[in-house]
Formats: C-alpha cells, structure tokens, sequence
C-alpha cells in the first residue's frame, strides 16, 4: 500500500543529478541495510576487476573513473548486497494469499531469497524443497509432457552470456524455440527494423563516437532514470559545444540540466545545460514527425542544388544504398497538412529539426522504449535509418544508430541465442557443433507465450529471471494464463508477484546475484555480458553469497538440463564446474566469438564490432535499404477517436526515478515531483479543464479496445503536467492492465504500451 502519510506533489526546481542523487544514494545503502564493509562494492561496479552493474546496459568509458557508477546503479547493487533474507520461517508466517494483498515495493523490502521453495497447494504456502527434488519435479513434468512446445522459457536480460548459451542449448535439445524475453517487451522493435535497413539489429556506434559527435538527437528516453551514465556523455558532449536534441513527449529533468556529482564546480553553478532543442510530439506521433524530418531534408537539398551544393551525401547513396529514388518520391508525395497533424509536431518545429540534422557533420541518433512501443515502432525506426542515411550518417566516426538497452545483458542474451525466431545460420552451426537437428519453426514470444498458456497449450513455463507476470501487457489475462500452468519455476533473487501467480506445482530456484562471489569446483567464476554498443567484457562477483544454498544462474541451468536430458550427449555438470568451458562452447558455435576466452581476459574485453559499423551490408541487395512506409490514417487510437471524439486520451506509461523494470526500488519519482505514491496520472492544464477535473481529483482509466472485456485501473491521482494535449502519462506496472494483449506492434509483437487510447472517470471515492 502506499504510505499517504507522506505522499505529496511537489515541482523538482534542481538539476538531474547533483546532491540530491548523493543524497538518495546514502538513503538507499541504510535502507537495505546494506553492511558498511560492502560499501566498498561500490568501487568494483564496473570495474575490470568487479562485477558490470545488474541495472542497466550503457557502456564503461575504459573505466578511467573510480566511480563507474550512478544513482540507480546503486539502488540496484543494494537491493542484492542488502542485509534482509527471506527463508522457510516467513513463508511459515505469510500464505501467498496474504502475500498478493502486499503491493510491488512491500514484497521487494522483504529481502533476499535464501533457499529452493515449493508451492503446497494445502496450506497455500511455500515449503522448503532440496535442489535434487526441485530439478526432478522440473524433469517430471517436461518428461511428461507430448510435444516440447508445450513448454516456454522466459530470459529476463540480466542473465550473462555463459548462462543464456547453456540455457538455449539446453532448450533447443529439448526441443524448442519458446523464448520469451524481455526484449520482447521492449527493443524488440529495434531487432526487427534494424537488419532490413542496415543488416544487423544492433548499434553502429561505440562510446568514443560520443566524443566526435556534432550533433545528437535523442528519441524517446529518460536517461536520468533509465541509464544515468549516458548523461556524462551528454553533459561533455554539450560542453564541446556539440547540438543535442530532445525528441520525447515529456520534457525529462536530465536532458535540460544535469549536475554531475562528479564534477563538484555542477554542484555550485546548477549543472550544464544538456539539449539545445526539444521537439514534443504526440503519442504515436514519432513515425510522421521523422518522415517529415526526411522529406525536409529532401526539400533543402532541392534548394541546395540550384545554388550548385548539396545536402545529401550523394556518394554514400551511390556507393552504400539501394532503394532511395523509391524512398525519395514517395516523401514528395506526402501531405505537409497529414505529417504535421498525426507526428503532434509544427511545420517550423520539423523545419527546425530538419535544418539542426543538415548542418550535423556527424550525427548520432539514439532511442529508448519511446519509439519502440507503439504499433509503427519498426516502420518508425526504419524511418530514422533512411533519415540517418540521407547524409551518411552510418558507418563512420561520431555518427550513427544506437538503440540504448535497458536491462544490463538483454543484448547478450540475443547474440547468445535467446530468440523465438532464431536464424537458420545459427541452428545450423549449433547443428554441426552438437550433431543433432535443432527445431527450426519459429518458437513463441512473450505475448504469445500467454494466449498459449491461457488456452491450455503451454502447460509449463520457466522464467529465468525477471517478473513475467508484471512485466507484461493485460495483467489479469497474464494471471490467468500463468495460473493455468500445471509448472511454474521462477529463478530469482527475491521475492517478486511472479512467485505468488503460479501453477499448480510452482518453484522458486534462488540464484546469486551479479555482484556476488560465484565459487565453483575450479574457482571464483567470472561471467560476460554485452552492452548496449556490443563491447563484451568480464564480470566477477566481490561479495559472500547471501546464503549457503544459493545456486548461480549457471548452475541451476546445468543441473536442470542434466535432469531432464541425462548426460549422454553434453556433460552439463563440467559446465557448471568450469565458465571458460562455456566460452569455448561458445566461440565454437557463436559467430564472432573466435578465441572468446583470450580476448574477453584483457582489460575491457573486446568490440563484437557489427557489418554495419564498417559499411557491410547483410542484407538481401548487400547495401543499406531505404524502405517506404506509408503515414497509415486508419489506426486503432483513430478509429477510437472517431467513436469517442475528444473525450478520447493517449496513454503512456513510464518508470519512476525509484523503479527500474518492474522492481520498486521506493515510492518516490524525484525529477518529475511526485512523493510516496505511484497511482498518479500526468495531463496537461487544457485536458483538465475540456474533461471538466481538477488537478488533485481522482479518477479511474478505462482502455478503449474492440474485443468488448472492460480493462481499467482506479483511484489515479491527476497531476497538471507540462505534457502535449491529449497525451497522459503513468507508471507501470500499475497501468499495464490496461495495455490489450493483441494491441502489438506491427511486425515485433511489442506490446504498444506508449499509446493506449483510454476514456477517464471520476472515481466514486473522489
């Protein structure tokens, strides 16, 4: 529940960053308890000789620094290092019904799993169970099952590299490609838009870009909360005099001014001023306001080339490109009147843009889940590729695509294998390796993972990792779907809802965490990760296991495969015993992994550079493709608008500065004013009074979709917010009841979770 006693609103007048984040920092170690002898941990986060931060995936600059860390890389560090422990005596004391009464930040202050735990349907409690029992109910019930697809493996993108390997193998010889992941839910729009432009769906940038860089426009993110890291290379950037521009419906605290706590001369002058531009869309609008950018572009070189020069950079389309006299005629034909009305933006904003991207030398293009999550999210980001290859933008120093990751190997778990719709390429190179036929059908995603559960044809699901069951769209669907499992194990490292949403038989499989000493039979064991700009580098836990009985991730994968599958084919348990044994398995199967564990040893690891980076196009013309995506009119927030007119809103939700992913590290949102509660609603001044509320009144959301089941979320507190008409804003995981499950991108699957059309009503306790 939330504490009222201190819930309040009040406008944050500071910087990003500054004393206040020291402060916070502070705060949160003594919450956790965290021991003082651990605070030390702090100095071996992202450090060659540490561990790489379990939050988010922004890269390290060579670790130059000491203090390789950030507020809510703390935040997450001291939620594993913390003091409090959860064992059999406080299932003893708490059934699951009266856990699922506690809200998402109680059951995360509990503290850290100690010990394997089963569900015992007669007393509605977890009881103690030994691993050897836990991996034989695992075997028991995916023995007895009549096909292997009747099983799913959830990865969440905290999961190293050796473990997603081990784990995709282990699957694949079982016998399928059901591989929800987070991606899923959130990047997945980028891994499908990506290869068909540019040939690889990953960044064509590496951190040093950032120093050569003139110009960066920044789509949808929040950095401040989301990956406080990339603020220090805005905030040099910026200081160089390079442009930085804010593309994002909210005007985030950490893109206007940032104080860095490492630089005290911030801590006395308010911080640098961090974008020199910021361009406010609508919900959905990002599609039509980037395609406008382009044709503007086209427009000026029009203009240009009457006067003998040039804005396009004609001897990379020549040379690099295939498809642009296609993509250039269909911008001419677009309607000025059409872009302007569906991107939100002016005309003079998007000429603005448009001249800021022509005048770049080098230009960097980052996004965040803003532009991921709607149902154009791969049309819109194919549309960023052909505007980032109008000018050349691809390939070359301090200019390119980079899609920022949220969780810390979320991009390595791909690269390792953890893909629904893996490509033929890499089945058959584990073919060769491990003789025997993988499946090759496409395997089920996240969303699709649930519609199979709820109807009965996925009867177990494993989640290695994460919170499934509040991470994902329709919550109550979800619920019923995981409850109609007759398995559901949960590797963990504490406690979180996806426990108390179980089957029949249920599991919770504790593991280390990242920051943690994991001792095997040949030593300390270090792990490897993938950031967000391919670097591939080594993490070594510091700190003592919070319990003796705690399995690493590795491990529990190893000793459930070697259950299921016996060890005829593989040996899993030496996996177990020795990492650098995986990393040989590794380069042998992976491409681009060659002698994976002499590279990895150096200071740093290595580039897994992408074709792109060096203008190699993998795609089916071998050049970088433009692609035509026409401005589509007749969408679901249209055809609502139509039946509800301007009581009709548009929904985002978004993290808190205290959340990271569906974890509530506090309840608390400092940079946007929010205090000591999370049911609140941000609209602008004018919807408030066209709707007929108040600023500080309640009300409840109610999603407006065609499959005639009532989604809602009640006692919303509406807060007057500097956000475009029409629009909202919401955290989640409070909101994602009200995201459909079939209300998907188009092509990724990727919940639309940035526009949800919904309708408001007073709430009856208002």
């Amino acid at each position: 529940m939330e504490h009222k006693r201190k819930a309040r609103i009040a406008p944050y007048p500071q910087p990003a960053g500054g004393l206040d984040s020291l402060k916070s920092t502070t705060i949160t170690l003594l919450k956790e308890k965290v021991p003082g002898s651990r605070y030390k941990t702090l100095l071996h986060q992202n450090q060659p000789d540490g561990f790489d931060c379990p939050g988010c995936a922004w890269p390290d600059r060579e670790h130059t620094s000491t203090f390789e860390f950030c507020e809510n890389g703390v935040k997450a560090v001291a939620a594993e290092a913390t003091s409090k422990r959860i064992g059999a005596d406080f299932f003893a004391r708490h059934t699951v019904a009266e856990l699922l009464e506690q809200s998402d930040y109680e059951l995360e202050q509990h503290g850290r799993l100690t010990e394997p735990l089963a569900y015992d349907a007669a007393s509605d409690r977890y009881l103690p169970i030994s691993w050897d029992d836990a991996f034989a109910l695992i075997a028991r019930h995916l023995k007895t099952l009549d096909d292997p697809n009747r099983a799913s493996f959830y990865v969440s993108g905290r999961t190293s590299n050796e473990t997603a390997f081990l784990f995709q193998l282990f699957v694949r010889l079982y016998g399928t490609n059901n591989f929800p992941d987070c991606s899923n839910l959130c990047h997945e729009s980028s891994s499908r838009a990506l290869p068909q432009t540019v040939g690889v769906g990953k960044a064509t940038v590496v951190l040093d870009d950032f120093e050569h860089a003139d110009t960066i426009m920044v789509f949808g993110q929040n950095p401040a909360t989301n990956h406080p890291r990339m603020l220090n290379e805005l905030r040099a950037a910026a200081k160089r005099g390079a442009t930085i521009v804010s593309i994002n419906p909210l005007k985030e605290k950490g893109l206007d001014r940032f104080a860095s706590p490492q630089h005290p001369m911030d801590l006395l002058n308010g911080g640098a001023e961090i974008s020199s531009l910021f361009i406010r869309p609508t919900l959905g609008g990002d599609f039509a306001l980037i395609k406008g950018v382009a044709k503007r572009v086209l427009e000026l070189d029009d203009a240009a080339v009457a006067a003998g020069e040039r804005i396009l950079d004609i001897g990379f389309l020549a040379e690099h490109c295939s498809g642009f006299d296609a993509f250039a005629a269909d911008l001419r034909a677009e309607s000025w009147p059409d872009l302007a009305a569906a991107s939100g933006v002016p005309y003079q904003d998007i000429d603005a843009l448009a001249r800021m991207y022509a005048k770049g030398k080098a230009v960097i293009a980052t996004w965040g889940m803003g532009l991921t999550q709607h149902r154009d999210s791969v049309a819109a980001i194919q549309m960023l590729s052909n505007l980032m290859m109008l000018r050349g933008n691809i390939g070359r120093r301090g200019a390119g695509l980079c899609p920022v990751r949220g969780h810390s190997n979320v991009q390595g778990d791909r690269t390792m294998g953890i893909e629904d719709k893996p490509s033929q390429a890499f089945l058959d190179r584990l073919a060769q390796v491990y003789d025997f036929e993988p499946p090759r059908g496409h395997g089920l995603d996240a969303v699709d993972t649930i519609k199979a559960m709820q109807y009965g044809r996925v009867k177990v699901f494993v989640g290695l990792g994460g919170n499934f069951a509040m991470a994902t769209p329709d919550t109550p669907r979800t619920f019923e779907a995981l409850r109609n499992c007759d398995l559901t194990v949960q590797i963990s490292t504490k406690l979180n809802r996806s426990h108390l949403i179980h089957g029949r038989d249920a599991l919770i499989l504790p593991t280390l965490g990242r920051s943690e000493i994991d001792l095997q039979k040949t030593g300390p064991q270090g792990v490897t990760v993938e950031d967000s700009m391919c670097m591939v580098h080594l993490s070594y836990g510091i700190n003592p296991p919070a319990s003796r009985q705690l399995l690493s991730e590795t491990a529990i994968t190893a000793r459930m495969a070697h259950a299921t599958l016996g060890s005829g084919k593989i040996d899993w348990l030496s996996y177990a015993d020795d990492y650098a044994k995986i990393r040989d398995e590794i380069a042998k199967a992976v491409a681009g992994f060659e002698d994976f564990n002499a590279r990895v040893a150096k200071p740093g690891g290595f580039h897994l550079t992408p074709a792109s980076r060096e203008r190699r196009w993998l795609t089916p013309s071998g050049k970088a493709q433009f692609i035509v995506n026409a401005l589509e009119k007749d969408t679901p927030i249209a055809r609502a608008r139509a039946l509800h007119g301007d009581k009709l809103m548009v929904l985002m939700t978004a993290r808190s500065h205290d959340q990271y992913n569906t974890t509530i590290y506090a309840l608390d949102d400092r940079y946007r004013g929010v205090y000591g509660q999370r049911r609140v609603l941000l609209i602008n001044r004018d919807d408030l009074a066209r709707l007929g509320f108040a600023d500080g009144e309640r009300v409840d959301i109610f999603t407006v979709w065609h499959d005639g089941i009532e989604r809602r979320a009640d006692g919303f507190l509406l807060v007057e917010y500097d956000i475009p008409r029409g629009c909202l804003g919401a955290y989640f995981p409070e909101t994602n009841p009200l995201i459909p499950l079939d209300s998907v991108a188009d092509i990724s699957n990727t919940p639309t979770s940035k526009s949800v059309p919904v309708l408001l009503r007073r709430s009856a306790a208002s």
